[in-house]
């Protein structure tokens, strides 16, 4: 310590807290806010309720099939310019989407904001995180993960001011501008993949800590393999199976909750708001969830949070037009708590089972698990809205999916080496 100076702030810190903005800039622009475009589309253009989830769809598994080659842009060259570069191409996927008039191009600036969300989003910035982090890694990733939710909290109300008072292009546009202004600035000022680029050790490191928190942390370098050897563990395509069917059911009743509302007869308002109490639902669980995975295996916090997530659609269903508001923020609440707990899980799973020399690579492939359930479940519920004229049906499969997936995280064990 230095006299009279206190102690210097360990350079992590602020990682979490720029990786927090990026995860608030990549889900609050890129998901949180899709579903209030929904009736726009639909009014100014005359599509299909499917047709606009479809966009959703694409943007989803663009930012999927995207996610490995990002980890290993990653792994091989650090996550600033990755982050820079996705930021401009969301901001870019934007002002397509903010001057077309035709479906396909609608598709198109959603690829582009896909691929562009896969360099800002989970993968770099979790393995920022992981890398700096060995003792209370799961905290630092609760806390950089708020961010996703904090996207609710402050885009949605945003977005639903933009088209309340202007209209769904100039919202889009506003997107691009946020986006790129924000995100490019702080990943080239700031951002630096490994403690090793300014002369340090991770927070914790193994070497300069106890004999508890060596113990506590063996799997990272007992079983760094790589993603073919991963790829042939059991436990992999556990993870893989659990979060392909926890994202189809999440991402479902997510792009739908606010059409649904509207259909059952409350305002677009209204609807805005409940996504924002779900951002702050989202915003605590992540916290909560990243501090428990210090505490607990994170399968078993992933549980949780699936039946959390389960409870909250069945809640929904009950909702109807003259039910009390107090009962359209506890469906907020409730599903945000279930939804908010996914990142911290995975970026922890990731790198207890296999290690972090291929890090980003692995979970960039268990992200393409994750976002094939959130690009199939909106346009499943879109499907079937347009053939039932309701989204009831949709909802409750989205239910059954998600108790399935419960059973396949807990039987995810890390083996010695391979399976």
């Amino acid at each position: 310590m230095r006299p009279g100076l206190g102690p210097r702030i360990f350079y992590g810190y602020y990682l979490v807290a720029v990786t927090f903005v990026f995860m608030t800039l990549f889900n609050g622009s890129g998901t949180f806010v899709f579903s209030l475009f929904v009736r726009p589309l639909e009014d100014a253009l005359g599509w299909g309720r499917a047709e606009v989830m479809a966009g959703f769809t694409i943007f989803y598994a663009t930012m999927g099939v995207a996610s490995p080659g990002v980890g290993k842009l990653v792994d091989r060259y650090g996550a600033r310019a990755v982050i820079s570069a996705g930021a401009l191409a969301m901001g870019l996927g934007f002002v397509i989407v903010s001057r077309m008039s035709h479906l396909y191009l609608f598709y198109l600036g959603y690829v582009v904001i896909g691929v562009g969300a896969a360099g800002l989003g989970p993968v770099p910035c979790s393995a920022i995180v992981t890398n700096w982090f060995n003792r209370r890694r799961g905290l630092a990733l609760g806390l950089m993960a708020a961010g996703i939710g904090a996207g609710g909290v402050v885009m949605a109300p945003f977005i639903g001011y933009m088209l309340s008072r202007y209209d769904w292009r100039t919202a889009y546009l506003s997107l691009a501008i946020v986006v790129t202004a924000v995100a490019i600035p702080l990943a080239l000022g700031v951002v630096r993949t490994k403690p090793s680029e300014m002369g340090l050790l991770p927070h914790g490191d193994p070497s300069t800590t106890s004999e508890e928190t060596k113990e506590s942390h063996a799997g990272d370098s007992r079983a760094d393999s790589t993603l073919r050897q991963a790829s042939k563990t059991r436990a992999f395509w556990l993870i893989a199976i659990a979060y392909t069917l926890y994202g189809f059911g999440g991402g479902g009743v997510l792009q739908t909750a606010a059409p649904y509302l509207e259909d059952v007869g409350f305002s677009t308002a209204i609807a805005a708001a409940i996504l924002g109490v779900y951002g702050v639902g989202s915003t605590v669980a992540k916290i909560l969830s990243g501090r428990l995975c210090d505490k607990m295996p994170a399968n078993v916090v992933f549980a949780i949070g699936s039946a959390l997530l389960a409870s909250g659609i069945l809640l929904l269903l009950t909702v109807e037009a003259d039910s009390p508001h107090i009962l359209l923020w506890a469906c907020g609440a409730m599903l945000g708590l279930g939804a908010g707990v996914w990142l911290p899980t995975l970026s922890m799973l990731a790198g207890t089972h296999f290690g972090l020399l291929h890090y980003a690579t692995i979970l960039g492939m268990l992200n393409v698990c994750m976002s094939l359930g959130l690009s199939v479940g909106p346009l499943f519920s879109g499907f079937m809205h347009d053939a039932t004229g309701s989204y009831v049906l949709a909802f409750s499969i989205f239910t059954a999916m998600l108790f399935l997936a419960i059973p396949a995280i807990l039987m995810a064990r890390r083996s010695p080496r391979h399976d």
